[in-house]
């Protein structure tokens, strides 16, 4: 997938291929890898079309909103079996201090293969021997263990170089057993397109070799002018989980929880628009499927402008169970007015994130401990529910922050279904609003419903 900087056309059942990217991630060589942070079971993982002009935007992203996991785009052929990025023409190494600080923040970075325009190393590396090697070397140089194959347009129809790159992947795969493999392909609003030299062909030729697939990441992007974007995405996803579950001998919510889905955010090539409430759409959706990953195109060029809220968005599926039902040892704690859970803005970690409430999903983000010292403790992070600032004024943001004993991370579960801090102010919901992404506040107890909450 290459968009933005570049032209980009869409497969389908009447035009040419699209492209895109994605995949899943972890770490380096053999060693390494067994100190790499684990993949949870669900993530987000945005496109950087990485160069030394955006290198930076993982940390920056992070910061923002806690997102640890980045697919960088893309290696293509500089000539035979040596690879490079493609933006900029640099060496494989290049970008190792930052992938290395991403995982250090317990992250990690997936390397992306192909594109749209810039090549695959497997039609110009035409041993089976030496593609291994030249697939082996990214592993080892870079110390990232999951690599993502982006084939589209005329090297999706080129099956000679389909199977080359498949007989190395599994050979690849037998020499480090670490190594996860995942493909970006076009699909269509009916599931992923049939026959000879198709994507469903290619992933059958993969499992024929006995390339052990971790993601099929699929560009739900581009689908035509005049069709929506979103609705579009989510056919596609169901299709094609049941192309997935035929091909793989799985069941559906096994074939879901190999999928990824990648829209470009903000404007399609198709004049289509994939907007910022769309991404809130397709994240429930998807977290309700049990969707392995979510992904866009793309972070430096097209979130960073937003202040990074499709990452945001799509981080709320991070660490998900894949159901409703909150982890084990946990409560969710849901707001009367809108039936939304408390939660935490893009699913930070980090001290002073700021409690939100968001669709009921299962994420990690919205299990609350509700301990006997008059903490509220999140799931995910181990931080006490406070108030930002420790502040006393009314409509003060409540937040999650290292545990220390005051008196705002002091709270008492009343029995009328408020929930009071150590000030006396009840948890509420700033304007009394009742979507997404709306900040928690705390205001004076006056029996709104916007006070109201269950523990459950």
């Amino acid at each position: 997938m290459h968009i933005s900087r570049t032209t980009k056309i869409r497969a389908t059942a009447l035009a040419a291929a699209v492209p895109l990217i994605a995949g899943g991630v972890m770490l380096a060589t053999a060693t390494n890898a067994l100190a790499a942070p684990a993949y949870p079971t669900h993530y987000a993982a945005p496109y950087l079309q990485i160069s030394t002009s955006d290198s930076g935007d993982m940390a920056a992203d992070l910061k923002a909103t806690g997102l640890k996991y980045y697919t960088l785009a893309f290696l293509t052929p500089k000539s035979g079996c040596t690879p490079e990025w493609e933006n900029g023409g640099y060496s494989v190494g290049t970008f190792n201090s930052q992938i290395s600080s991403l995982q250090a923040a317990g992250g990690n970075a997936i390397i992306s293969f192909g594109g749209a325009e810039g090549g695959e190393l497997a039609q110009t590396c035409t041993s089976v021997s030496s593609l291994t090697a030249a697939y082996a070397n990214v592993v080892n140089t870079t110390g990232v263990t999951r690599l993502d194959f982006d084939i589209e347009g005329g090297v999706l129809s080129d099956t000679a170089s389909t199977s080359r790159r498949d007989q190395a992947l599994a050979a690849l795969q037998a020499e480090n057993p670490a190594v996860q493999i995942d493909f970006t392909l076009a699909v269509d609003a009916t599931g992923l397109p049939t026959g000879t030299g198709s994507e469903y062909a290619l992933l059958q030729d993969a499992k024929s070799k006995g390339v052990k697939v971790s993601m099929v990441n699929l560009m739900t992007m581009d689908f035509g002018d005049g069709h929506n974007a979103l609705s579009d995405a989510e056919s596609a996803a169901q299709a094609s989980a049941g192309q997935l579950a035929s091909l793989y001998g799985i069941s559906t919510s096994a074939a879901y929880a190999m999928e990824g889905l990648t829209p470009i955010a903000g404007k399609n090539d198709d004049n289509e628009n994939f907007t910022i409430a769309n991404a809130g759409t397709l994240e429930s959706f998807a977290a309700s499927k049990g969707v392995g990953e979510l992904s866009f195109w793309e972070v430096d060029e097209y979130d960073k402008a937003t202040g990074y809220q499709y990452s945001s968005i799509f981080n709320k599926i991070t660490g998900t169970t894949g159901g409703t039902t909150p982890p084990s040892g946990g409560s969710t704690i849901v707001g009367a007015n809108s039936g939304l859970c408390l939660s935490v803005t893009g699913a930070s970690t980090a001290p002073g994130a700021t409690a939100d409430i968001y669709t009921c999903n299962g994420s990690v983000s919205e299990n609350w401990k509700v301990n006997s010292n008059g903490t509220i403790t999140g799931g995910n992070s181990g931080l006490c529910l406070s108030v930002s600032g420790n502040s006393t004024a009314l409509k003060s943001t409540a937040d999650i922050n290292t545990c220390d004993g005051d008196s705002f991370e002091q709270w008492t579960v009343e029995s009328n279904g408020t929930i009071v801090n150590g000030d006396g102010q009840c948890l509420s919901v700033t304007g009394s609003a009742t979507t997404n992404y709306a900040t928690a506040d705390l205001y004076t107890c006056n029996g709104s419903v916007s006070e109201n909450w269950t523990v459950s």
